[in-house]
């Protein structure tokens, strides 16, 4: 018997899975510390009611064998493809066919399952630095030697630069914006670029849309089918997890439009097939709450809970800039990118920030190593717990 020995490739932990086990030797070393978590992208504030009362009229369904289901749709059932094409992209001056939406368990696992339907051979553009599932789940299919990394610095804004004209970077381009974990946001004049270099020299942008609920300017694009020519070059993820809160229940969606044609075949008939033989589909009671989140109702509560999170992320913004920081993101995302004191790496400053303030952050190094000098901090915290920690980074280092 053979492993997969793509694995023995990757980073010996996953970079989430080393801040969590730091935080727990820190608290066994220390138990008397108040520890503030600002560093994992996972939402603190409840499910909102109009969910809750979905879920709970979904579970009862399931209790009657009149309304009983069982293995659901693959790609998601009907009601709330609709909800979704209506709401997300035909409300928006999209054009897009129920059957180009495939609802899933989340984005990461799409993000890391999308791979399936591409030769490993293929080369791959991703930025850095990056959310790290990107690099780890394409090393995993063999295509460690075939990743290009494209440098995001302040320099760039944080945007990874276009290549020359005429010259091909990749086959596959991630990209995702509002950035995990810069924050850094993209134009339409921007992304028109991408998409007009993608189909000059046939290659296929991921474009992981995950934080696009938290976009609140304008001409900030919310999906990559905004910008002319991207449903023959794009594949577009989406998340229900920091939109509503479903952290927990996981839902998520991908777009696979049939205009995208490799080698005379679509790929939309590609991810079809990978999915009705990988996933047996998201459970009627989370699709039921996922249809919740597109009422009236809904979409009041999710939004107070997206303006929580907002004002949290400008809380740290201006509080980190007052204690001296230079810092970036913090709006239209509910990321915080913090520039380190010299004199530390981005390990030894989680360190110095988790011994001194008893704050956790997310070193940058672990998104690549353009990160490196830099700390995420995140605002899904609770507004109280938000406030002691930026307060605790003013005391200690202003």
């Amino acid at each position: 018997m053979l492993i997969n020995k793509n694995f023995l490739d990757l980073e010996e932990s996953y970079l989430f899975s080393t801040v969590n086990k730091k935080t727990r030797e820190f608290a066994a070393s220390h138990p008397d510390a108040d520890i503030i978590k600002l560093s994992i992208g996972d939402v603190t504030r409840p499910l909102c009611p109009a969910v809750i009362d979905a879920m709970h009229k979904a579970v009862d369904e399931m209790a009657d064998e009149k309304t009983f289901r069982g293995y659901p749709p693959e790609q998601g059932y009907d009601f709330i493809l609709e909800k979704i094409l209506q709401n997300d992209y035909s409300g928006r001056g999209i054009s897009l066919q129920k059957d180009e939406i495939f609802l899933s368990d989340g984005a990461k696992s799409d993000c890391g399952n999308i791979g399936d339907i591409f030769a490993t051979d293929n080369t791959v553009a991703i930025c850095d630095p990056v959310y790290p599932v990107y690099i780890d789940t394409n090393i995993m299919n063999g295509r460690k030697n075939k990743i290009i990394l494209m440098p995001c610095t302040k320099e760039t804004g944080f945007l990874p630069e276009l290549p020359s004209e005429g010259e091909r970077i990749a086959d596959i381009i991630y990209l995702c914006f509002p950035n995990n974990p810069t924050g850094a946001v993209a134009t339409k004049a921007y992304l028109k670029k991408w998409v007009d270099y993608a189909n000059a020299h046939h290659s296929i942008i991921l474009y992981d849309s995950a934080y696009e609920a938290f976009i609140t300017e304008p001409d900030i694009p919310r999906s990559i089918y905004e910008i002319d020519g991207a449903k023959k070059c794009a594949i577009e993820l989406r998340s229900f997890s920091k939109t509503a809160g479903f952290t927990g229940v996981r839902c998520g969606y991908t777009v696979v439009p049939h205009d995208l044609v490799f080698e005379e075949v679509e790929l939309n008939a590609l991810w079809r097939r990978r999915q009705s033989t990988k996933f047996n589909g998201v459970s009627y009671i989370t699709q039921r709450a996922a249809e919740a989140v597109y009422s009236p109702e809904g979409q009041k509560q999710i939004q107070e809970n997206l303006s929580y999170y907002r004002e949290n992320a400008r809380l740290i913004y201006e509080g980190v800039k007052a204690a001296g920081f230079d810092a970036f993101g913090g709006t239209n995302s509910p990321y915080v990118w913090l520039k380190i004191p010299e004199g530390f790496t981005s390990w030894s400053f989680f360190d110095e920030l988790l011994e001194k303030c008893n704050v956790v952050g997310t070193p940058g190094s672990g998104f690549g190593k353009k990160g490196e000098g830099y700390l995420r901090l995140t605002g899904f915290g609770s507004r109280e717990r938000t406030l002691e920690a930026v307060e605790r980074l003013k005391k200690y280092f202003s």
